[in-house]
């Protein structure tokens, strides 16, 4: 396919509440949307690097310059037919994954218009609806927390996971699981604990945890083997998983048991796919993770969680959780069995709503073709 264009945008979204985690709190979130036009077809991918390089390296000051002076210049010279092309058309640019991840994933949704398919069948996707479960911030107080988890259960999520760092931990999940002992419950701790805590984290298998999240450093498969030896609970891990090679090393070396894909973290829906495909060769179970997207990537996510191996509740929930209006049309709902439906429309099955989005939109760049791409 020829690409006619590349536009990029800047938006600021407020968030209906705040959202803290071990690195913070996140009150609005700057989002990063790419437009690939290409003949008469619009496709787009949203950048899920935050405003500071805490999760990743990445943030979104540099992923808009690796957009506009790289990864965009490279795209422009190319002519790729099919999203899968993308990687080695970005193999000079080191690192840098959420900044690929949005023109790839953008290049699948054109493919899938142009096809006239819908996203996930393109993608290889088998399932019709997702189950959904959501991921809660770390809360001001413990009664606070009580009120939201029963709003989400009636809302018919699946699965509660609960952020969690030191002295925010055992206690919590002690109110939490003796109010309601039959729920699906897990945690994430974001790389909060370290080699010292090994006893306090045995201590969360009194808790009847699906899983923990990241434990330990964003970048280790080893410490987690010897955590996951010592525990009875899960370990799944996030950050550390980059592309297929870290999925494989870390299952070789039973670091976990459970996987989270995050189509930012592995680059895009190419990475995301082989990191899928030798975890359920390996009988590993994988789920889809959150980054607060807005609609374009939360559509995104659908497609990806449509895939055989997703089998365990993700954090996909519906727009209205984090916004009052989504740059998305119909909004992301979720079922009272806790589902969301998988869009069989052509393209990623949710119409982006210009309007709204030029309504939010601080600035905008039109990438250039240059001499070196």
């Amino acid at each position: 396919m020829k690409i006619d264009a590349i536009q990029l945008r800047e938006l600021e979204m407020q968030l209906v509440r705040p959202f803290e985690t071990s690195f913070g709190v996140t009150t609005t979130r700057r989002i990063l949307l790419v437009e690939v036009h290409s003949e008469g077809l619009v496709g787009w991918g949203e950048c899920t690097a935050g405003e500071h390089p805490h999760f990743s390296e990445e943030c979104f000051a540099t992923a808009w310059y690796m957009l506009e002076q790289e990864l965009g210049p490279m795209l422009l010279a190319q002519a790729p037919e099919h999203g899968g092309d993308c990687p080695k058309i970005f193999s000079r640019v080191r690192g840098n994954r959420m900044a690929k991840a949005a023109l790839e994933n953008a290049i699948w949704d054109l493919e899938a218009q142009r096809e006239k398919v819908s996203l996930s069948a393109l993608l290889g996707g088998t399932q019709d609806a997702i189950p959904c479960g959501v991921s809660l911030g770390i809360q001001k107080t413990i009664p606070e927390l009580m009120k939201i988890i029963e709003t989400e259960l009636a809302a018919g999520y699946r699965r509660i996971k609960l952020k969690c760092k030191p002295g925010w931990d055992i206690g919590v999940f002690e109110k939490v699981r003796n109010h309601w002992p039959g729920i699906l419950l897990s945690c994430d701790a974001n790389s909060a604990y370290r080699m010292r805590d090994f006893a306090h984290l045995a201590k969360f298998d009194e808790f009847n945890l699906l899983m923990i999240e990241q434990p330990l450093w964003h970048d280790d498969f080893y410490f987690h083997s010897m955590l996951q030896k010592q525990i009875q609970t899960a370990i799944c891990l996030d950050e550390s998983i980059r592309n297929r090679r870290d999925a494989l090393a870390a299952i070789e070396m039973g670091s976990c048991r459970i996987l989270n894909i995050k189509l930012g973290r592995v680059g895009g829906f190419s990475e995301a796919i082989r990191v899928h495909n030798v975890a359920m060769e390996r009988g590993i179970p994988v789920w889809c993770g959150g980054m607060l997207e807005a609609g374009i990537g939360r559509a995104h996510n659908i497609a990806m969680a449509s895939l055989a191996n997703f089998t365990l509740p993700g954090d996909v929930s519906a727009s209205k959780r984090y916004w009052k209006e989504d740059i998305i049309e119909p909004e992301v709902t979720v079922s009272k069995s806790g589902e969301i439906a998988v869009p069989m429309a052509p393209g990623r099955g949710f119409a982006v709503r210009t309007d709204l989005v030029e309504k939010l939109t601080l600035r905008k760049a039109t990438v250039k073709r240059t001499l070196t791409a």
